[in-house]
């Protein structure tokens, strides 16, 4: 693969595409892999760059896939075959990663983990490159199942340290995916000089001028479209049809005149995307096929050879063949299919060639499908379960069994991203019979739906009917339901209005046996902080459980709403907790996020660093933008300016294209920073904006910095308001912290040194670390004004100190500033050792330092062996060691988290 010499004359006028793929090998010969997407339009020659690569190979070993339009359903298809030639290598990977891909691959029963799965996969093609470079070819990416998409993508994303190079080839129009990110390379037309040159490489005899310039125009460059629209007398075709469909065109041309077994065995070989011998001839004995003759008279037409693999002579061959045949044909192949294929190695399978050889309601058919579903989804194949459910409701005689397992196929496709789909099914129950359950169900998954869309406001009042509709039939789940929904609109970022909307229809709820979180939350909306925050201490550790194990959002907000610290971490704690042992990406990210922000908080900025960053490869994984609440919240802190604003830009851009916000509280963070920069007009418009009532249920943490910014641009009423809306939630929520951030805040409209004294007492008993550095801070500047030299100068020591030590560094030079007035000598604060590292160094280091190997290192941050390790040298040049012992000397990276396991 040194020059990759072109070895078809399909390549003619493809230097530039080449050289790419030229520099994609080197590099990765070099160890430093990568990856490039190959996308133009069916017939561009995408897969013929793929050949030349591979056949210019050869000190690499070549590995390969191709997603099917006919299997696309199916999880870890595609990813199965890219892995089986180097499946011997599943041996040196650790026992929980190689456990991952024999259940992803169906070869050991249980339900994969797609993280897991996605660094095992790594790890296998990282020990298969230990013994000679790989490439890796994947034509028609546009059908990969989702599953292999993910792995895929999450697999290019992190070759970077490792002799591997991935080409993907993806078809226009493309929908979206996981590989969106990888680099591309636009594969275009051939220009006319080009095309001509192609067509004279390849014509067997000259053509006529004006033929050629016919064939040329009516290409518009396309390589395939030139080579076969002469063999369906090309530019005779209407101008009207796409290139792509016009090569289809001609490859059913090719159909006309072949024996029926013929055209049989080719729908046959067209239906079953696996290309396997073993079971296209048992299929084509079932059928009663003449299969020596219609082999031959198969391949005299050159649309598919049929050798140790059944493969045609391009993806459009295939299609074009297979909706060629009329709809009986279909159903004959995939019957004949079902029956060889076998159900102990290849069950799901089977079954789907069995549902598209049905043409009606079948009880026996659309049973088998259900469990497919079921297999599916324990394998973490979404996408898959929700089309097995979708063809079983459509298979289901029995009436109320189509609609439950229509309504469960909706959920399905919901779930898996798809609501289009999942609209599109509920639409078909709209003439059908159902019962209230079945109503209720269909407008809580409307509601869902409508949730996820940036401009449908529809989501809350079709939550809220739901709930309605349920509160005779069932009243507890009645109150659920709102709980649901607000739970939602906090996880999704939609505030405000839709908040209010549930609010004013949760006031109709039945009412329960003893007040609950609902009651308490419709307190809070009606401004009634005193009740709802009494109501809050007894829902939040319930006597059926924390409240955080069923609504953790709410829990969280509620938590920051009794500035009750330790009720925040352990709802950290707790989502770590669940997020690793479910698997759940969803849980796990949101542990992470509070995980950082609960080390924000506490002055551990190392940790919060690691969180993050974590939470940054798990979103990477998944192939999602990271959560933006707590780097806003930690460059908040640490008084990042760039940092933050270039957050928030991204946050306002991310909440109006998906809505997506999920526990942003973007205002309350902009005023903390702006406190800290001392830029005081800018806080107060912030803190406003955040205390105002557009933002239901975020807005106690944002008191203080409203008090302080109001306090210093003069507007002692705003600042008196807003510590009587304090005092109220914090003598309620009756916690120390609450009582200390409530004391500095009184301290600064009443001038009392005592309010200063009390909070530096209440929050000295706290993990609040840069709240207690900011009570000395603000007692310090009071006394500096009120002349105590002395005391002002201890008491902005000690809020130096532990504002530097917490890493709230605007906050520490407003501290240095007044001790410098004061006609003090501040030394300048040492650079931590984090601030050395990248945030991926860091998460590295303080995971190294708590004792984790190099692999338990590489399956937590979702990277190979080898990127750690090349993690590790920059850390130690960096730090000026050569041990990972000395990491755990070096302050900020000892993790008070145990070493995870691999």
């Amino acid at each position: 693969m040194h020059a990759l010499p072109q070895t078809s004359d399909l390549l003619i006028g493809r230097d530039h595409e080449a050289r790419r793929v030229a520099e994609l090998a080197t590099a990765a010969r070099a160890g430093r892999g990568g990856a490039l997407v190959l996308i133009g339009e069916a017939g561009i020659g995408k897969t013929a760059i793929l050949e030349n690569a591979a056949a210019g190979a050869a000190d690499f070993r070549v590995v390969r896939a191709s997603g099917a339009e006919f299997e696309k359903e199916l999880p870890y298809a595609a990813l199965h075959q890219l892995c089986v030639p180097i499946l011997r290598h599943l041996g040196e990977l650790p026992d929980r990663q190689r456990e991952a891909l024999q259940v992803a691959f169906g070869l050991t029963a249980g339900a994969p983990d797609p993280f897991r799965v996605g660094v095992a996969t790594l790890e296998l093609f990282a020990a298969a490159a230990r013994e000679r470079p790989l490439v890796c070819l994947v034509d028609d990416a546009q059908w990969l199942d989702a599953a292999s998409s993910k792995a895929m993508a999450f697999l290019a994303r992190r070759v970077a340290a490792d002799p591997i190079a991935m080409l993907f080839a993806l078809r226009l129009p493309a929908r979206a995916s996981e590989l969106d990110e990888l680099p591309r390379l636009t594969v275009s037309g051939l220009s006319d000089e080009f095309a001509k040159s192609l067509l004279a490489a390849r014509s067997p005899f000259p053509l006529d001028e004006r033929v050629r310039d016919r064939l040329v125009a009516e290409a518009h460059g396309n390589p395939l479209a030139l080579l076969q629209l002469p063999r369906a007398g090309g530019f005779a075709l209407p101008e009207t049809s796409s290139v792509p469909s016009r090569i289809e065109q001609a490859f059913q041309s090719r159909l006309a005149g072949l024996p029926d077994d013929a055209r049989m065995l080719l729908t046959l070989a067209s239906a079953d995307p696996t290309g396997d011998p073993a079971l296209l001839w048992p299929a084509a004995r079932v059928l009663g096929l003449d299969i020596d003759r219609a082999c031959a008279d198969a391949a005299a037409v050159e649309l598919a050879e049929f050798t140790t693999r059944i493969r045609f002579c391009h993806p459009l061959a295939r299609s074009a063949v297979y909706r060629a045949a009329e709809p009986d044909e279909r159903r004959a192949v995939h019957g004949a299919l079902a029956e060889v294929t076998s159900p102990v190695v290849a069950p799901d399978r089977k079954a789907w060639h069995r549902a598209q050889a049905t043409l009606s309601p079948d009880h026996d058919v659309a049973t088998e499908l259900e469990r497919c579903a079921s297999r599916a989804h324990a394998r973490g194949g979404i996408a898959a379960a929700a089309a097995f459910l979708e063809r079983s409701a459509a298979l289901s005689p029995d009436i109320d069994r189509r609609i439950g397992r229509t309504l469960d196929a909706a959920q399905a496709h919901l779930d898996a991203g798809t609501g289009e789909t999942a609209t599109a099914l509920l639409t078909t129950l709209e003439t059908a019979t159902l019962d209230e359950f079945q109503r209720a169900r269909v407008e809580l998954l409307r509601g869902r739906i409508a949730f996820t869309r940036p401009n449908d406001d529809t989501g809350p009042a079709l939550v809220a009917h739901a709930a309605q509709r349920l509160s005779n039939l069932d009243p507890d789940r009645s109150r659920e339901c709102y709980l649901d929904a607000l739970e939602m609109c906090l996880l999704v970022g939609r505030g405000g209005g839709f908040i209010r909307q549930i609010m004013d229809a949760a006031r109709s709820a039945p009412a329960p046996s003893s007040p609950d979180v609902l009651d308490a939350l419709i307190a809070l909306a009606a401004d009634q902080p005193r009740t709802a925050i009494a109501m809050f201490k007894e829902s939040l550790h319930g006597e059926q459980g924390p409240l955080w194990t069923r609504w953790p959002a709410i829990a969280t907000m509620i938590s920051v709403e009794l500035w009750d610290p330790d009720a925040f971490s352990a709802i950290a704690e707790w989502l770590l907790k669940a997020g690793r042992e479910s698997g759940s990406p969803v849980l796990l990210r949101l542990g992470l996020a509070q995980k950082a922000a609960d080390a924000t908080l506490s002055g551990d900025v190392g940790q919060a660093l690691a969180a993050v960053a974590e939470e940054g490869a798990i979103a990477d994984a998944a192939g999602e933008p990271p959560l933006v609440f707590p780097r806003l919240q930690l460059a908040a802190m640490r008084g990042r300016r760039d940092e933050a604003h270039e957050l928030l830009r991204v946050a306002s851009k991310t909440t109006t294209a998906d809505g997506m916000g999920r526990l942003v509280n973007q205002h309350s963070s902009t005023a903390m920073l702006y406190n800290g920069l001392g830029d005081f007009p800018a806080a107060l418009a912030a803190a406003r904006r955040a205390t105002e009532h557009d933002d239901l249920f975020l807005a106690g943490a944002a008191l203080p910095e409203l008090i302080e910014a109001a306090m210093r641009c003069r507007e002692p009423a705003v600042a008196a308001q807003a510590l009587e809306r304090l005092t109220e939630r914090t003598q309620a929520g009756g916690t120390t912290a609450g009582r200390g951030v409530a004391a500095y805040s009184r301290a600064l409209v009443t001038g009392a040194e005592e309010h200063y004294l009390e909070a530096v007492e209440c929050l000295a008993e706290t993990s609040l670390a840069s709240y207690r550095g900011r009570a000395h801070l603000l007692y310090g500047e009071w006394l500096r004004r009120k002349g105590r030299r002395n005391d002002c100068v201890r008491r902005l020591r000690l809020a130096h100190e532990e504002l530097s030590a917490a890493g709230a560094d605007a906050f520490a030079r407003r501290a240095a500033d007044e001790l410098r007035a004061a006609g003090e000598r501040v030394d300048r604060h040492a650079e931590s050792t984090y601030e050395k590292l990248t945030l991926q160094e860091v998460a590295v280091a303080r995971l190294v330092a708590s004792g984790a190997t190099s692999n338990e290192v590489a399956a937590q941050l979702f990277i190979s062996k080898r990127t750690v390790d090349a993690h590790l040298r920059n850390i130690f040049r960096k730090l000026g060691i050569h041990s990972r012992r000395r990491l755990k000397d070096h302050p900020g990276l000892v993790s008070q988290d145990q070493a995870p396991s691999g």
